[in-house]
């Protein structure tokens, strides 16, 4: 496995942690602020079936889309925080795709010109507060959309990607691996997802589209110490040749809501 240079180890400018997450701003791999604004992010729902048959969870032929707002974003640097006294908290690992043009309605062979690149993302949600909500036939925004929800590494230009369903990512806590992800396994691709999104929302510049997560989602304590990759392998002359595109350390932290 080669690493892509000084690129790969995520080196983010100076940004306060997630209990202020008005300071957030996209950054490029090698540190430099993207001239985007901060947007909303859009997710998908089991889009892995791994993590369907470990949440058991209810499916239907259609998307299962949903909205974090901006306030959500903090950087995912060398310590973010995790609200207390609501219960569980869990990582769900996920590609982050980081719009760079307007997207309406959009064609899936219009979406691809429009990604200014790829990240990792941390999905992070109140488990406890979303299984009362959805008891109850509630909808359950604040379990994954409270501030400092979606901690966001720094992005890996598009044309760095040139197959972005060839991405694979992991997730270790204190040391041992808890999840780890294909996007070659998503039951919709990046292309067909951005497409289905953009008949129901605009897709902005500056916004964030979160892709799913795998198995392996779990409760996070203040303290853990958290290590995250994405690389992607391609396939050569009867070998296979794995570059790191990104690679960060960071540890928890808690904080009340």
């Amino acid at each position: 496995m080669k690493s892509a240079g000084p690129k790969a180890s995520q080196k983010l400018q100076p940004q306060q942690k997630n209990g202020d997450s008005m300071s957030y701003q996209h950054q490029d791999w090698q540190g430099k602020v993207i001239d985007l604004p901060k947007g909303k992010v859009v997710c998908i729902g089991q889009n892995y079936l791994d993590h369907i048959q470990e949440m058991q969870s209810k499916t239907a032929p259609e998307a299962l889309f949903f909205i974090k707002p901006a306030t959500a974003l903090c950087p995912l640097a060398a310590e973010f925080v995790i609200p207390t006294g609501h219960g569980a908290v869990h990582n769900e690992t996920e590609i982050a795709v980081l719009i760079g043009k307007k997207l309406s309605k959009a064609s899936e062979d219009e979406v691809m010109d429009a990604i200014w690149g790829y990240s990792l993302a941390l999905d992070l949600t109140l488990r406890d507060v979303q299984a009362k909500l959805k008891q109850l036939g509630r909808p359950w925004e604040i379990a994954k959309g409270f501030d400092g929800a979606c901690p966001l590494g720094a992005f890996v230009p598009a044309e760095a990607v040139q197959a972005p369903q060839q991405l694979q990512f992991s997730l270790s806590v204190n040391g041992e691996l808890r999840q780890q992800g294909d996007a070659g396994l998503m039951i919709r691709g990046i292309r067909t997802m951005l497409s289905e999104m953009s008949q129901w929302f605009s897709l902005e510049p500056g916004d964030v589209v979160l892709t799913g997560t795998p198995a392996g989602v779990g409760p996070l304590t203040p303290g853990d110490s958290l290590h995250l990759t994405l690389h992607i392998t391609r396939q050569l002359t009867g070998q296979s040749d794995t570059t790191v595109l990104l690679d960060v350390q960071t540890s928890v932290s808690m904080q009340s809501l």
